[in-house]
């Protein structure tokens, strides 16, 4: 049995006050966005490739975040948004599985960035402070520890207090932009350069585009604490493009300020770091580095805030302990901040964490690729609900997946080839353990559609034989009791057709009360357990009979419609004829009808083995020879081996049907072997096949429609054709079109 995890989704009533959309999302976010790649980097892009082609990089960058944006906005504005933020959104829209498999990568990379961020901001630090006989880098990684306890301890008190320092910081931020323009306006001019000379960036353009992308990212900060607002559905859209506008405005601005400052030359330019403020800044390093210190303690608070977080949505959907769901008497995740912040400890041991920083970058990249899926499987299988009052057409947000897998394979071919394989192996992972939710997301919608779409271009035609699908309703009752009945119906229909199994229960709908959603949930659990793809169905009817027959005729979906009814053996002589009145019944309308005797006995060591016995004037050989066929299909039976039998009074006749079955039977493409007994007067045919199929796994014989009045004589005949045998299985053919149209008038039927 596999594991198995049920979620509820949250209510409106148990959402706590929260912050607003200043201090809970724009802020948080922004502050991420004017992080360490502003001070450190945009002197040297634009050194490298100019005025024109640094603002293009820019706007490039940007529409990524921005369509990205739009897609995240479009899809909080049509939803209740959980703790848990990006992750949360995505497992609503494209299932729980794919959200898992975003989820928690975007949780290890939210915790590592805060190790990250503490790293820079240690190093930062170190350059003002003594070595106290240290080597350099233990110092480092010593202050980077002692940063991370103090902001986890900060974040895991009151994460009010933590945005509210955000506000200092941002004045910081602010001070060190405008210390920067006053820098140049106080300073002589020169033309602005947009030649690109790619000084210390020979790989090209491309390169110095992604060395600079991961300055636009960040924007999701703010959706990350989407459990802790007071109104995410209008918090994030105006918050997150708010932070989005007002980064590409300063990131338009920045670079034709320094463009026109003569305080530094294009050469310069290109070969420096943070001096490109300190030196142009009004006031040198005095505002530039604190501010340079609070943009990377916002980006750590925001990392500590975030992926706590997450791991709190992963816990109450079953992805994570459940222990990571308590939250003190302020909501706060303590448990989860302790954990995460303990993982960023020991990645402070790790030392040197370039490469694994690049591979974090590129899971944040993946996360963008899937909101903007997310949004574009929304709006594409146009479900009802889906009414966001902030509108992306579809095209956008694609173009805006494709761009973040560009920038992907940009930053790192075999960081992103890593990070695809890890969320794929999560995916299927999580899979396999058969997760269930209790609400709807985009890819019922998208398959809804594809049905749809498909049953409107699936025209049924008479004569299409080669088209033919077994289609089964199968009578099993309660499914705990004929659980084989249904396996064997999944075996025959094996990835080709449809099976539904049906429950009819005796009663009047008018005067008795039936909980039938609760008998049909109870059904599918069933099935879903022993992972059959079958449907079940549970209807209320008068009697058995009448119930079956209207059931048959009703089954089925536009044209779709089951073509074979299955049973399963009754002891009960009543029970066997009322199943042969339905097969009359079944066979006007041109349904076919299977009788299963079941008695699984194979033999271990044994080549399983199916014996189909060909009588010929009804043509149910083609349908037990395409459903052997079928059964084969399966793992269980790959090896077994068909034989068809027959039985015929000669050896005249005996070498006639050898002949035509060697000539037919191959040109079926079945693998089959021929048995063709000559009658010994001494035995009767049911002593022959007895002798004969004893030890065969499965037996199929044909049926045939009884005279009216003679059904109880014929169900006599079929339990003494089937005592003794180990499982057997009557087949009615009811149509003309199965896809093998043997013709085989020279044998006799049984």
């Amino acid at each position: 049995m596999k594991n198995t995890i049920s979620i509820e989704e949250p209510q409106e009533s148990k959402r706590p006050a929260g912050f607003g959309t200043f201090l809970g999302v724009y802020l948080p976010s922004l502050l991420t966005i004017l992080g360490l790649i502003m001070y450190l980097r945009f002197g040297w892009v634009l050194g490298n490739v100019g005025l024109g082609l640094t603002l293009l990089i820019v706007v490039l960058a940007s529409s990524i975040t921005f369509i990205t944006g739009l897609s995240a906005s479009a899809i909080s504005t049509n939803m209740l948004v959980g703790a848990g933020g990006e992750y949360y959104m995505i497992s609503r829209s494209l299932g729980l599985e794919l959200g898992g498999a975003i989820g928690i990568p975007l949780y290890l990379g939210r915790t590592l960035s805060i190790t990250f961020y503490c790293f820079g901001l240690a190093e930062a630090l170190a350059l003002f402070l003594p070595d106290y006989g240290l080597p350099e880098t233990l110092l480092v990684q010593l202050l980077a520890a002692g940063i991370i306890v103090l902001i986890t301890l900060l974040s895991s008190k009151s994460a009010s207090l933590v945005l509210k320092l955000q506000i200092p910081i941002f004045v910081l931020v602010a001070l060190s932009i405008l210390a920067l323009i006053a820098g140049v306006l106080s300073g002589d001019f020169r033309e602005p350069i947009f030649e690109a000379s790619y000084q210390t960036a020979p790989q090209g353009f491309w390169y110095v585009f992604a060395v600079f992308f991961p300055a636009v990212t960040g924007f999701t900060a703010g959706i990350g604490l989407s459990g802790d607002l007071k109104n995410p559905q209008k918090s994030i859209p105006i918050g997150t493009m708010g932070a989005i506008i007002t980064g590409l405005a300063l990131y338009l601005m920045i670079p034709i300020f320094l463009s026109i400052s003569n305080q530094m030359s294009p050469q310069e330019l290109a070969n420096s770091g943070v001096e490109t403020w300190t030196k142009v800044a009004l006031l040198g390093g005095i505002l530039v580095f604190p501010a340079i210190w609070g943009a990377i303690l916002s980006s750590a608070f925001g990392s500590v805030l975030s992926g706590p977080r997450v791991l709190l949505a992963l816990a109450k959907d079953g992805l994570a302990p459940k222990i990571f769901t308590k939250v003190t008497k302020t909501g706060e995740p303590a448990l989860a901040t302790w954990v995460s912040g303990g993982i960023a400890l020991v990645a402070v041991a790790l030392g040197g964490l370039n490469t694994v920083a690049q591979f974090v970058s590129v899971l944040f990249l993946t996360l963008y690729v899937m909101i903007n899926l997310s949004a574009v499987m929304e709006k594409l299988v146009g479900d009802p609900s889906y009414r966001p009052t902030i509108r992306v057409h579809w095209s956008i947000s694609l173009l805006g997946a494709f761009g973040a897998i560009f920038v992907m394979f940009l930053i790192s071919p075999w960081a992103c080839l890593l990070a695809l394989l890890f969320e794929g192996a999560l995916y299927f992972l999580l899979r396999r353990r058969s997760l269930q939710k209790e609400w709807g997301d985009a890819r019922a919608g998208f398959w809804y559609v594809m049905a749809r779409y498909s049953l409107i271009n699936h025209r049924p035609h008479p004569k299409r034989s080669r088209n033919w699908r077994p289609s089964i309703l199968a009578f099993c009752g309660d499914t705990t009791k004929r659980m084989d009945l249904l396996r064997l119906a999944c075996w025959f229909s094996h990835h080709r057709g449809i099976v539904t199994a049906c429950q009819l229960v005796e009663g009047d709908l008018r005067n008795e009360s039936f909980d039938v959603k609760a008998l049909e949930d109870h059904m599918n659990e069933d099935i879903r357990l022993q992972d059959l793809a079958a449907f079940g169905e549970v209807y209320v009817v008068p009697d058995f009979e009448q119930g079956a027959i209207q059931v048959a005729q009703a089954n089925g979906i536009a044209g779709m419609k089951s073509n074979t009814v299955l049973f399963g053996w009754s002891h009960k002589p009543k029970k066997l004829v009322t199943q042969l009145r339905i097969m009359s019944a079944m066979s006007r309308i041109g349904n076919s009808t299977v009788i299963a005797r079941l008695n699984w006995a194979h033999e271990p060591g044994q080549q399983k083995r199916i014996h189909v016995w060909w009588g010929g004037r009804q043509n149910n050989g083609d349908l037990m020879l395409l459903l052997a066929h079928l059964l084969k299909s399966n793992d269980p039976w790959k090896d077994a081996m068909i034989t068809v039998c027959s039985i015929v009074k000669s050896d005249e006749e005996k070498q006639k049907l050898v002949k035509e079955y060697g000539q037919i039977i191959p040109k079926t493409r079945i693998k089959a072997e021929v048995e063709v007994l000559i009658h010994d007067p001494q035995l009767s045919f049911t002593e022959i096949i007895h002798q004969h199929s004893s030890g065969s796994d499965i037996v199929m014989m044909g049926l045939s429609i009884p005279e009216q009045g003679m059904e109880k004589q014929y169900a006599s005949r079929l339990t003494e054709l089937s005592d003794g045998l180990k499982t057997t299985i009557f087949v009615f053919n009811g149509e003309t079109n199965v896809p093998i149209l043997l013709s085989l008038n020279a044998v006799q039927e049984d």
